[in-house]
């Protein structure tokens, strides 16, 4: 449980649409793999992955289970969406994965509040992805 609580607003246009999660917003506080790789600020790789989309997912969900102050909120055949709060401060971030049929798990991680995160977004996704190997 977290001393203070600025979880913020759940954001109402997360998901796939057309293949694609939603796009970082320009402030520092966001990773997502499907943005342009020559942003360096907001790219992150994809996490490759030799399961089915299904399993990909039910693996993806196993290891946020076990992270502190995780929840999460949708899980389907492709598609995992789980929020992270702070310790301290109680800080909401939205992390969301899809899972293609080609073996790429593509990222988006987000900062509700604020505008910048200081990394943490990127060092949770990269945690994320040495767990899942």
């Amino acid at each position: 449980m977290s001393l203070f609580s600025f979880s913020g607003k759940r954001p109402e246009n997360l998901g796939v649409n057309q293949g694609k999660l939603l796009a970082c917003p320009n402030t520092p506080n966001c990773v997502c793999s499907q943005a342009d790789p020559s942003d360096k600020e907001h790219f992150i790789d994809p996490i490759a992955s030799n399961q089915a989309p299904g399993d990909a997912i039910s693996s993806l969900k196993a290891i946020i289970e076990g992270m502190e102050r995780s929840t999460i909120n949708e899980a389907t055949e492709n598609y995992l969406y789980a929020e992270f709060s702070s310790k301290l401060m109680g800080f909401v971030d939205d992390v969301e994965f899809y899972a293609t049929p080609g073996g790429v798990i593509e990222v988006r991680a987000a900062a509700r509040l604020g505008k910048s995160d200081l990394g943490v977004n990127r060092k949770r996704v990269e945690e994320i992805r040495g767990k899942f190997k």
